[in-house]
């Protein structure tokens, strides 16, 4: 995840039109000095004239300066950096003291939410879910037994909102981060016989790493959908967003074989056995991250809230930006999907066998839906995978765990939902400091696991335990296969992880 500190989002979009940003949308920011309105002025309608960024861009950048100048004034070559220091500057004086704006009031009683596997969330989770249910909007929510404390929402939380609302940053950096899964009628025993050729077919037809693009593609019949043209952020994207169709992210972000075991009569059509099966977890690549960075800086510049709930700052269907936000976001899950189908047709066609099946599903996402009593809600699941009843869906575990074939229950209290995977028992930095290289080595031989890529805070002992994850959920899914990895790829060591 990254932080959220974010600095000036530098897209090449559409400029002034013949807009002009008053002085009167400057003195809303809190800005009533003459020297320092002109200043502000000048800046800002200079960046508009040369279209360097759009009104409502540079607006939610000066907001975020007034919050906190110090990221802008340490950003070398920035375009606010000079109003930064002078801002920092001004303040050491006793001038320019940054005026109160009024803000949101969170509801002073906290609404009940089901939490599943309670013993195993550790406290911050916790408490930022708590926050998330006394938003204003907030008209239900869930915690899931993966869950663990992000920005904002925690991962693993659920979240209704009135049904003409819809916050970014409760639908997460890597919007549509999704699981697909491809099951073929092969014997599961190829990944021990035939594990060079498994391996090669990794290393040939997935491309890993935050700057990764692909100058061939199986399918990009999605470029040619009229939404590409829809807004200016949409269309300022489009060209990284193809070069990047069919790669993977970095981080917990993987394409691996594994032998998926069927019950009797589980999947419709496929008899009961062992198959071999390719699953792979990856998002909206720099497409769905410079959404979430444009997006959620402007929803936290018309929505004041209390410091413990800044990140929960939503915007308003009703209004363009809302409009805007709800149609790049779900571009953004077309878009995801078809990452992953790049990759498993590419692969599919490579072993010369097509899927038997393929399973898939979104986990950063919000959906228009019902409460089981008729209510309009926007369901933000931020980690949690949909679960209403019939719905299949992917609940993985770790490099070296089971992950799960499932079919939701359609349980009410859950709001439909359960967990996205195992979730993480320790954060990246603990894992680096608390684990031993040794113990990992000796995991990976013992289950067997062949691994290309990744670090130690992606190691197995970094995540909980998905035995007891899934105990935690019997009430909504029902498990119908099990997949155990056995050949993995993962972005390299060196990679910034973007989950």
């Amino acid at each position: 995840m990254r932080k959220q500190n974010i600095p000036e989002t530098e897209l090449p979009l559409q400029g002034a039109g013949g807009l002009k940003i008053s002085n009167n949308e400057l003195k809303a920011l809190g800005i009533n000095d003459i020297d320092v309105l002109v200043n502000f002025s000048r800046v800002a309608n200079g960046l508009l004239k040369h279209n360097v960024m759009d009104k409502a861009q540079i607006l939610a950048n000066l907001e975020a300066l007034i919050d906190d100048p110090m990221p802008y004034a340490l950003k070398k070559g920035g375009k606010f950096k000079n109003l930064a220091e002078d801002v920092i500057a001004l303040r050491k004086e006793g001038k320019f003291v940054k005026q109160q704006r009024s803000t949101f009031a969170l509801k002073t009683e906290i609404a009940d939410f089901p939490v599943y596997g309670i013993e195993h969330i550790e406290v911050g989770a916790l408490a930022q879910m708590k926050t998330a249910i006394q938003l204003p909007i907030a008209v239900a929510g869930a915690l899931m037994p993966d869950a663990h404390q992000g920005y904002g929402l925690p991962i693993g939380g659920v979240l209704a909102t009135t049904a003409n609302t819809i916050i970014p940053f409760a639908v997460g950096v890597d919007i549509a981060c999704r699981m697909c899964l491809s099951i073929f009628n092969l014997p599961a025993e190829m990944v021990d016989t035939e594990n060079d050729l498994l391996k090669n077919l990794l290393l040939n037809h997935t491309n890993f790493g935050m700057g990764g693009v692909n100058k061939t593609h199986h399918d990009a019949s999605l470029f040619d959908s009229k939404i590409w043209g829809e807004t200016k952020v949409i269309r300022s994207l489009k060209d990284k967003a193809y070069a990047q169709l069919g790669t993977s992210g970095t981080g917990n972000h993987f394409v691996e074989w594994g032998e998926l075991t069927i019950g009797d009569g589980a999947l419709e059509g496929i008899p009961a056995g062992n198959y071999l099966a390719l699953l792979s977890h990856s998002g909206s690549r720099g497409f769905g991250g410079n959404i979430a960075d444009y997006y959620s800086k402007i929803a936290m510049s018309k929505t004041k809230l209390p410091p413990e709930a800044k990140h929960l700052a939503w915007l308003d269907l009703d209004k363009d930006e809302g409009q805007e936000y709800w149609i790049a976001m779900n571009l953004a899950g077309e878009y995801a999907s078809a990452n992953h189908h790049e990759i498993h047709n590419k692969i599919a066609r490579a072993l010369n066998h097509a899927p038997l099946m393929m399973i898939e599903n979104h986990h950063n996402f919000a959906w228009k839906e019902q409460l089981a009593d008729g209510t309009g809600v926007m369901v933000h699941r931020k980690g949690a995978t949909p679960a209403g009843e019939g719905v299949l869906g992917i609940i993985p575990g770790s490099m070296s765990t089971p992950g799960f074939v499932v079919r939701g229950k359609g349980d009410a209290a859950s709001i439909n939902s359960a967990s996205h995977g195992a979730g993480r028992l320790m954060s990246r930095s603990a894992a680096f400091k608390t684990l031993d290289k040794a113990a990992i080595a000796a995991n990976l031989i013992d289950k067997r696991i062949t691994l290309m890529g990744s670090d130690m805070d992606e190691a197995p002992m970094a995540y909980k335990n998905i035995h007891t994850v899934m105990a935690a959920q019997t009430g909504l899914v029902d498990v119908l296969a099990q997949f155990n990895p056995r050949i993995v790829r993962m972005a390299d060591p060196k990679e910034k992880p973007e989950d």
